[in-house]
């Protein structure tokens, strides 16, 4: 029988924006600090690019979550993205009040 404790797998939906903290992007990852990476430096994944990414820097985390099943964290994915920005603002700050960025976590 599988084990649904964190270790399994790990996924993550995080969100990233711009040092203003004025643009968001929410995506979905299995290896966080390589997709941060790839942000960073506007590395292409999986033949997608990433032009607003590029053209408002985005590139530091701000939240994230942590799912054992892919199924889930793309379903949470695809629901935070069907918030308004305010109701997203809101999740952020209730999981990082003072909006650090969080991209030293995994450095």
């Amino acid at each position: 029988m599988l084990n649904r404790s964190e270790g399994f797998h790990t996924y993550y939906i995080y969100t990233i924006t711009n040092k203003y903290r004025t643009a968001f992007y929410i995506g979905v990852t299995n290896n966080l600090k390589l997709r941060l990476f790839q942000h960073k430096e506007n590395v292409e994944a999986r033949n997608k690019t990433y032009a607003s990414n590029s053209k408002y820097n985005i590139e530091f985390l701000v939240y994230y979550e942590k799912f054992t099943w892919i199924h889930d964290a793309i379903s949470r994915e695809k629901e935070l993205k069907k918030w308004r920005k305010d109701k997203k603002m809101a999740l952020i700050k209730d999981f990082n009040p003072s909006f650090e960025f969080l991209d030293y976590q995994f450095g």
